[in-house]
């Protein structure tokens, strides 16, 4: 889909629903789009709390012809570095053909009467492309019981750059369609930068 005013519009108008600092979101997310076409976007605002503070978020993703760009804003309240209340917002530019994993977890009730089309009561959504690794290691072992040798370790590293979780319960179940068509776009774009 080539940028249109519809899809800037949509986009600006998701942005301006989250209710989070719009016009400073949509600042950052227009800069590192620039000139391009938006294929397709997902906004997502989320509410944690940490101990005593509730804590607000917003992520913004963005799927052109080329890249992949993911903008996070968060806010700080007044402490030692500033007297007031602030926000922090990056963006990060991922060039398509860099992505190498994009995992789509859904959550579904009562699998054994699942109709397909129906939409799962949540989905996670994990991007990878190197800029993060987690690596999980434990002590090996071999299946001696009284086997007192030292067999090293074993483990695994998985790309974990960006994980996105949205729930129908939480975010609706609009947000969950968006998540759902945003990973097939970025899906089917990463495989058309592989070819």
């Amino acid at each position: 889909m080539a940028k249109t005013s519809t899809t800037t519009q949509g986009l600006r108008a998701a942005i301006e629903r989250s209710g989070y600092y719009p016009a400073l979101v949509a600042e950052a997310v227009e800069a590192a789009v620039g000139g391009e076409p938006i294929s397709s976007y997902l906004v997502h605002q989320e509410t944690t709390f940490d101990a005593n503070e509730v804590r607000r978020h917003v992520t913004v993703l963005v799927l052109t012809d080329t890249r992949f760009i993911v903008s996070h804003t968060d806010e700080q309240a007044a402490d030692t570095t500033s007297p007031t209340p602030y926000a922090t917002t990056s963006t990060e530019s991922v060039k398509l053909d860099r992505i190498s994993s994009v995992v789509l977890s859904r959550v579904v009730a009562n699998p054994e009467k699942y109709v397909p089309g129906t939409l799962p009561r949540e989905v996670v959504l994990t991007i990878g492309w190197g800029a993060v690794s987690r690596l999980d290691l434990e002590p090996a072992a071999c299946g001696d019981p009284n086997c007192d040798a030292d067999h090293g370790y074993t483990g695994s590293s998985t790309a974990d750059d960006l994980s996105l979780r949205v729930s129908e319960a939480g975010d609706g179940p609009e947000t969950v369609r968006q998540a759902l068509a945003f990973a097939q776009s970025l899906s089917e774009a990463t495989a058309d930068a592989g070819r």
